[in-house]
């Protein structure tokens, strides 16, 4: 699980904080008049032929003709919140948050439109709400597999392992084994155990009946367990299976791109990224591959990024916290400021790429005493993870 505001799918599971690609704010401001009548105001992120965009004007078309059909409601809003996923577009969210609306107004909503308020909670890392709501629809509906998984997944973001696996365990008798298997195999390719996990994920892609989704899914773990203990080759190998699976996804182009940068290839990462933008994850990796490139791009987006953080901070949000960490120690060269946001986002989240910017913060301010809590992290969960290694070993008073 990475915390880029996206989401990872599992068949017909949704587990939104898997993923967490930042999106793009909208901008608020005077109201723009175009100039003329054939100016373009914004490039549609799907286009109206596309069966995706069919698919859910025919949800909304339902939803309109029996606006008090709850299901038709949790259908569209489930295919806009996988549009955010898919496109980076974070008004996605927002429009399924207003088709959910009149029923989470209710004094008892229905257990379907809380589960998907918690995913959209989850997007925002409001992850206690999401908690809440989750514990909100397991009490109604015990059996109920995506919210089991979306706990998990919660629970991971958190660093709160052994919960974690707890909420995966009923997924054995309610999703299937691979949908189980690959939900501890996550936790354990960190914990500790990322050989044996490697191997039975691995098993999982021979079985029958396991769906793109859930292909995709294992890849990526796959690929950024291999990552993480510096099997470089079987990591791009990973990575390319999961892209010729041909279902867009905004944390696996984040996690590729993130493993291309640490390997000097920063012009496939302008290649891979150069379209999507949309998303501030996304178009902070492509504005630190054009720094790596001294491509002029990069002052433009640099500005950009900067604009959207500062938009982020006004609404106060912490959806952007760890990017605007990364960006304010890569791309502004402050690490003081840079500390201070990596220490408040590890307060929210506590997985590899949070621990590895704190390091790398404390590392360039020269702060040891801001390294302990995630020195401590490490050891307490065996995490496996070789340049977070190297980097806990630059604070030599803290080895044992």
């Amino acid at each position: 699980m990475n915390a880029m505001n996206g989401i990872r799918t599992v068949s017909g599971l949704i587990a939104i904080g898997w993923l967490a690609l930042s999106q793009a704010p909208i901008a608020a401001g005077e109201p723009f008049l175009p100039q003329q009548d054939n100016q373009v105001l914004e490039q549609l992120t799907v286009k109206a032929t596309d069966p995706v965009a069919r698919e859910t004007r025919a949800l909304r078309a339902n939803l309109l003709h029996d606006p008090q059909n709850v299901d038709a409601a949790v259908s569209l809003a489930t295919r806009l919140i996988e549009q955010s996923r898919s496109e980076g577009d974070p008004r996605f969210l927002g429009q399924a948050q207003a088709v959910l609306a009149p029923w989470l107004n209710h004094a008892t909503p229905p257990p379907s439109t809380l589960l998907l308020r918690a995913t959209i909670r989850q997007n925002a890392h409001e992850f206690d709400l999401a908690l809440s709501d989750l514990d909100t629809v397991l009490r109604m509906q015990p059996t109920n597999a995506q919210a089991w998984l979306t706990k998990a997944s919660i629970y991971q973001v958190q660093g709160r392992y052994e919960e974690a696996r707890r909420a995966c365990q009923p997924l054995f008798r309610l999703a299937g084994r691979h949908v189980a298997l690959t939900c501890l195999g996550d936790i354990a390719s960190l914990t500790g155990h990322a050989t044996k996990s490697r191997e039975q994920l691995t098993s999982l892609l021979d079985r029958p009946g396991v769906s793109a989704r859930e292909r995709l899914w294992i890849f990526t773990i796959l690929a950024e367990a291999a990552t993480r203990t510096g099997d470089a080759q079987t990591a791009e190998q990973y990575f390319t299976d999961a892209r010729s699976l041909d279902v867009k996804d905004q944390y696996l182009l984040g996690a590729y791109a993130d493993f291309l940068l640490d390997q000097g290839h920063a012009q496939k990462v302008v290649t891979l990224l150069q379209h999507e933008t949309r998303a501030d994850g996304l178009l902070l990796r492509l504005t630190l591959a054009e720094q790596a490139l001294h491509l002029s791009g990069s002052k433009e987006h640099i500005a950009e990024l900067a604009a959207r953080f500062a938009a982020g901070r006004e609404r106060g949000t912490n959806v952007h916290v760890r990017e605007e960490a990364r960006f304010t120690l890569a791309l502004l060269h402050d690490p003081k400021t840079a500390l201070s946001l990596a220490q408040a986002n590890w307060k929210i989240q506590k997985e590899p790429w949070d621990a590895r910017l704190l390091l790398e913060s404390a590392l360039a301010f020269g702060s040891r005493e801001a390294a302990r809590p995630v020195i401590a992290w490490l050891r307490a969960n065996h995490v496996e993870d070789l340049r977070l290694q190297q980097l806990a070993a630059q604070f030599p008073e803290e080895r044992s």
